[in-house]
């Protein structure tokens, strides 16, 4: 952690939740992107912790746009400091709601344009700012505000359609690990065109898990097999050290399911499509690692 630099971009006194993982990914995040950079935030929560007017805990330029707007506001931006000859980095950080669904049209757009940005998106698997319905993003057999008796539908694949844009680089990422997340992010910004980083973000009240467990929820969905840790950089795909441990020995799925109140009640049926899922997965990854897929 000793990389890591000490200077905070977010202070004190934000408006999240006890435990928030949107808030320690993105502490990580500014640490990694230094001083000379702008943030565009579509509606999200990240949107409603920023601190009260006129005050704010955010020590960077932000901008807070629409839902759909967010990497067609960046894909401008970007574009603009170019012509005036400006390095300043521009970086989205956006929920799974304004990435996953709303704002799925314009991360394309900008992505086939071949933006010079970096897009982040903080996945919690709900709308956790109106609180807590289901996303794209949601898993099966999730309980939300919409779906009180489990998410019947299966978790998007985000990375799959990011993929298909051939980015020079996107990669896998949680504020559990924070060095991982630091030195991804550091990557991302060393490279030019269009990044993609996707962060898993527990939420204590919309997962409903103790606020103080929060690191102890991403390291389990790493552990499981749950949310794998990885780089795709020129289309090369490199599995992170943590989740490389995990496919050796991965704990059994029942503990990252079983302190979260939306699995209460999930039937075994949910549990082995969860299962089959992130066993598919991993095979698919550890396949392209090796070149044979």
């Amino acid at each position: 952690m000793t990389e890591i630099p000490t200077e905070e971009y977010i202070l004190k006194c934000t408006s999240a939740c006890a435990g928030c993982s949107d808030t320690l990914t993105l502490r990580y995040v500014l640490k990694a992107a230094g001083p000379d950079m702008v943030l565009v935030v579509p509606a999200c929560c990240t949107s409603v912790i920023q601190g009260a007017y006129p005050n704010t805990a955010m020590n960077v330029p932000v901008y807070n746009v629409a839902f759909a707007a967010a990497a067609a506001c960046a894909s401008g931006m970007s574009a603009a400091f170019q012509a005036a000859g400006r390095k300043t980095r521009v970086i989205v950080y956006a929920g799974d709601g304004g990435t996953v669904d709303i704002g799925i049209q314009s991360l394309s757009g900008a992505f086939e344009r071949g933006t010079d940005f970096l897009y982040i998106c903080y996945d919690n698997e709900a709308y956790g700012n109106t609180g807590m319905q289901r996303s794209g993003s949601t898993p099966a057999g999730a309980r939300t505000t919409t779906t009180p008796a489990g998410k019947v539908q299966t978790k998007k694949d985000l990375d799959g359609i990011v993929a298909a844009h051939n980015p020079p680089y996107m990669a896998t990422a949680c504020a559990a690990y924070p060095r991982d997340l630091f030195k991804k992010v550091e990557k991302a910004l060393s490279i030019r065109g269009p990044k993609f980083i996707h962060v898993l973000a527990p939420c204590p009240p919309g997962w409903r898990f103790s606020s103080e467990k929060s690191v102890e929820m991403g390291k389990l969905a790493v552990k499981t097999g749950m949310w794998i840790l990885y780089e795709r950089e020129q289309g090369k795909v490199t599995i992170s050290g943590p989740s490389k441990a995990a496919m050796i020995k991965p704990l059994p799925l029942e503990e990252y399911l079983a302190p979260q109140g939306r699995f209460k009640g999930i039937d075994a049926a949910s549990v082995a499509l969860l299962k089959a899922q992130a066993e598919k997965t991993a095979k698919r990854l550890l396949r392209e690692e090796e070149g044979t897929c």
